[in-house]
């Protein structure tokens, strides 16, 4: 009897560690997106600055700024960070708006006076320290996920994870046009 009664307490005791573990886990991967929406919201607020400056110069590309525009919006939405559907049309968003920001700074290589402009040579400037930011925090988070996903897949906690509500969650990926070999000669025009 004492056995059985030792064996179940042993048994509670590895559940509860193991449920632990989940939770801070999943709360590691929040932080990290977390850390992800913190540089996001800092990119998405230079980008009405680099619109207004590029929009003074750029008048053949007014559906991109438009695009840029539109995308912003969409990436400072709300979104149920716990919900993975939600988190990976979030990040899909951010990254859209990545692509579109770059197609941007490549227009104004074909602007000799906004290329020279101070005030977007600034703004350009602190956009790719962000983007360097938001690069290291990508990588924190897709770490963090790695575990909590690990964690949740591998029995028991595939079992535990489905009690206490923990999911698995996506990884923040580049979409396909990102990951196409970059043709120097298209930028070379």
């Amino acid at each position: 009897m004492e056995g059985i009664l030792l064996g179940l307490g042993l048994l509670i005791i590895v559940g509860y560690l193991w449920y632990v573990s989940l939770i801070k886990k999943r709360n590691t991967g929040r932080e990290a997106l977390s850390g992800i929406d913190v540089q996001l919201k800092k990119r998405s607020n230079l980008v009405p600055n680099i619109l207004k400056i590029a929009q003074k110069y750029m008048e053949h590309e007014k559906s991109l700024l438009t695009e840029i525009t539109e995308l912003r919006t969409l990436a400072t939405k709300g979104y149920d960070d716990v919900d993975p559907d939600s988190v990976k049309q979030h990040l899909q968003v951010s990254e859209k708006l990545n692509q579109k920001m770059s197609q941007l700074m490549v227009s104004v290589e074909n602007y000799p006076e906004l290329k020279s402009d101070n005030t977007m040579l600034q703004a350009m400037q602190t956009y790719n320290e962000v983007e360097a930011q938001l690069a290291a925090a990508r990588r924190f988070y897709n770490s963090a996920v790695s575990e909590l996903n690990t964690a949740v897949e591998i029995f028991p906690g595939s079992i535990i994870a489905s009690m206490a509500k923990v999911k698995v969650m996506p990884f923040y990926e580049a979409d396909e046009a990102a990951k196409a070999p970059v043709d120097a000669a298209d930028f070379l025009k």
